[in-house]
């Protein structure tokens, strides 16, 4: 679904954008507080206890609304960052605006340039489709050692996680 190929006017483009990722954040917040409220009695207990989650906890308490209106500009950290911001119940007074601010500009960038980069690889498919293979196995190289060298990182700073007590392991049997 491009936008950039939609049959409408750009600021319509841009508004339908706008109204679709601030609905999706704000359902991804509600979701976080939900969850939180029961999360001790779910299987979501044990995501909101992933290295993930809890940065993301630490840069909402670090950062606040600026870490969600910073969120819609990455891929991966915007849903977490919203899902935390419901879990410690950010107030609405904060997290509304923090929201509308990303929302903007994650319309504008999805509806102008947003499906360059995948127009571009389908011409580049068309002109040489070994050279566009090789393409992408560079870029999952990359994205796989960028994903190594976060979680080498991440446990350098934190340490191993602690064992789960024995009545928490799984039976392997």
């Amino acid at each position: 679904m491009d936008p950039t190929q939609w049959d409408a006017p750009f600021p319509l483009i841009v508004t339908a954008l706008f109204i679709i990722v601030l609905t999706r954040s704000n359902a991804t917040y509600w979701a976080g507080r939900l969850v939180a409220r029961g999360a001790s009695r779910t299987r979501a207990a044990r995501w909101m206890e992933t290295a993930g989650y809890r940065r993301a906890i630490e840069r909402l308490n670090r950062w606040g609304a600026p870490a969600v209106s910073a969120s819609f500009l990455t891929i991966g950290v915007q849903t977490l960052i919203n899902l935390a911001a419901g879990a410690v119940r950010m107030p609405l007074t904060r997290y509304i605006p923090a929201t509308i601010v990303g929302s903007i500009a994650w319309a504008f960038l999805y509806g102008t340039v947003g499906f360059v980069g995948f127009e571009a690889f389908s011409l580049l498919w068309e002109h040489s489709p070994v050279v566009a293979s090789g393409a992408a196995v560079v870029a999952l190289a990359a994205l796989a050692w960028f994903v190594v060298r976060q979680v080498r990182q991440s446990r350098a700073t934190t340490g191993p996680e602690p064992a789960a007590p024995a009545e928490d392991r799984p039976i392997v049997g």
